[in-house]
């Protein structure tokens, strides 16, 4: 007897593998999206877990600088510009994202030194 009787074991409410990887990103989705795209003729089993893994991570850091900038602004909704101010003050964001155009986003505000009017000590009577 091998034990495979009819008393199986009964089917249980399906878990997806987000959910099983506790993530917000859809590990089937960018599975097949890494299948069809053609970067290798085989994708692992973790592969995509890690993947969506580091989007979402990339995803909440930005729209948490994001969030504190349209905050500092007095606004509660992100609009692109607040994506940019918090894109272009962090240094790793600005360094992975640096050619990148974000539509809408506007520039940093930035004074050259020189042109600033000079500090000149008053005589003192």
């Amino acid at each position: 007897m091998t034990g495979r009787g009819k008393g199986g074991k009964a089917k249980g409410k399906s878990k997806t593998r987000s959910s099983r990887a506790g993530l917000q990103f859809p590990v089937g989705r960018i599975h097949r999206l890494l299948r069809k795209g053609n970067y290798a003729e085989r994708v692992g089993a973790g592969a995509p877990v890690y993947l969506a893994a580091v989007i979402e991570y990339l995803a909440a850091e930005v729209l948490e600088l994001a969030g504190y900038a349209a905050r500092d602004n007095k606004k509660t909704r992100i609009i692109p510009r607040h994506l940019q101010l918090a894109i272009r003050n962090n240094e790793e964001l600005n360094r992975l994202l640096g050619g990148v155009t974000i539509a809408q986003g506007g520039v940093l505000p930035n004074i050259q030194a020189v042109l600033l009017p000079s500090k000149t000590k008053k005589a003192a009577a």
